[in-house]
């Protein structure tokens, strides 16, 4: 078998086998295909397209290209859940202590953040303490035992899928459905779940600016999900505008906090309680969606949620304590208010500027290598459909450097646009793909 052979074929509109895909990533993987070979097989697919079959088979090269994780010593369904990222995403924090509080094992695989979007384990970290270094042993052993445990992503998690897309990276190949179905449905794959439930962002501040491609995408990765025996279902949800008021480490920490308690905003209480009610359905602890709200509902007044915040944060070496007592959290130096310019209604916030200024203040990642400030971000006060006064509080900035928010406060401003017209905020659920 030969690559030029399979570069033709695929330029030509054929379908690859099994085979050939395998030999293929198998080849990429281990370096005895060149980097100029896989860009113009890349570069074919990005023309050409995959069909699902095609699709199927490169998902599970990936996902086998490295570690499977075997997670048969957890007892019962284990239920992943994956967002493809957006502002203020910090769902994790809040949804998996509540569906574990229902009976369902969380065994999560996370990562860090890159760029305006922010990673689980960042925020996890704002516990003192807390780490997601832990063996395989502890996972398994901590999910059974409470329910839930997050790990950091390891190396040896389909490195085929971490080497192909810093190619298409830097080949103009990333925006292909089939490439970025199979390259996040690997990972999950690969991290052993026996059910999925997805969480595709939409709108000015997810990789999916346009509606029809994130049920496109959702679409394709719950039939992959599905052809690999894994019960999987999509939840299509708004980020035209950051999710809930936080965006920063420690403050969408507090807000997850708050959510526990009965207390959290408004939508980003109802997509968790959305994903969490698919989470207890695929996991067979609730027979209905209905159902399970109530029961995740419950769980948030009778405090159980919470007290499993915390069960988890000190299983992994955190101090549990900041669960209950929100102030000892890394605070900010500087806390400065932004006010409206002009009375008149919110018509628009652009989300990933949103991101970026909770970038500039330090809360997020240039690179891999740079260092994050964990306390730093914006609390919003007004988002799309609030009227607002001159003067009135538009957000409340989170510091710890003079300069940083200067520039976070300018450019903030931007992001918001003021004008006559009431507009109404959409809702955060958009559609469900099963």
């Amino acid at each position: 078998m030969r690559m030029y052979d399979l570069i033709m074929k695929k330029r030509n509109g054929g379908a690859l086998s099994k085979e050939e895909i395998d030999f293929m990533v198998e080849g990429y993987t281990k370096g005895d295909i060149p980097d100029y070979q896989m860009s113009a097989m890349m570069m074919a697919v990005y023309f050409v397209g995959m069909n699902a079959e095609e699709t199927l088979h490169l998902t599970m090269a990936m996902a086998q290209s490295g570690d499977m994780l075997d997670l048969s010593g957890i007892q019962g369904i284990k239920v992943d859940k994956h967002s493809t990222g957006g502002v203020g995403d910090k769902t994790s924090l809040a949804l998996a202590p509540m569906t574990a509080a229902c009976g369902v094992k969380i065994a999560k695989m996370s990562g860090r953040g890159l760029g305006h979007t922010g990673g689980t384990i960042d925020k996890l970290e704002s516990f003192e303490g807390f780490s997601t270094a832990i063996s395989t042993e502890t996972f398994i052993r901590n999910v059974n035992d409470i329910g839930i445990a997050i790990m950091g992503q390891t190396k040896e998690l389909a490195p085929a899928d971490k080497l192909l897309y810093a190619l298409r990276d830097v080949t103009a190949t990333v925006d292909n459905m089939s490439l970025i179905a199979s390259s996040i449905m690997s990972k999950k794959l690969a991290a052993g779940a026996d059910a999925i439930v997805l969480d595709v962002k939409t709108g000015s501040g997810a990789f999916m600016k346009q509606e029809k491609d994130a049920f496109g995408l959702a679409k394709e990765m719950v039939q992959i999900g599905k052809n690999a025996g894994r019960n999987t279902i999509a939840v299509v949800s708004d980020m035209d505008q950051p999710l809930g008021r936080a965006v920063g480490n420690a403050l969408e920490v507090k807000e997850a906090i708050e959510t526990l308690k009965g207390k959290g905003p408004e939508d980003f209480t109802e997509l968790c309680l959305t994903l969490g009610s698919l989470m207890l359905c695929l996991a067979g602890c609730a027979r209905t969606q209905e159902e399970g709200r109530e029961m995740l509902k419950k769980s948030i007044a009778d405090g159980s949620a919470l007290d499993k915040l915390a069960e988890f944060v000190k299983a992994q070496g955190g101090n549990e304590k900041m669960v209950y007592d929100t102030s000892l959290l890394p605070a900010a130096r500087i806390v400065e208010p932004l006010p409206a310019p002009k009375e008149g209604y919110i018509e628009k916030l652009v989300c990933d500027e949103v991101g970026i200024c909770s970038l500039i203040l330090g809360g997020g990642r240039e690179t891999k290598e740079s260092a994050i400030d964990l306390s730093v971000g914006i609390v919003l006060e007004k988002k799309v459909g609030d009227y607002v006064k001159k003067g009135d509080v538009l957000a409340v900035l989170h510091a710890n450097d003079r300069e940083k928010l200067k520039e976070a406060s300018n450019r903030l401003l931007l992001a918001y646009q003021i004008g006559e017209k009431e507009t109404k905020e959409g809702p955060v659920i958009v559609g469900i793909v099963k």
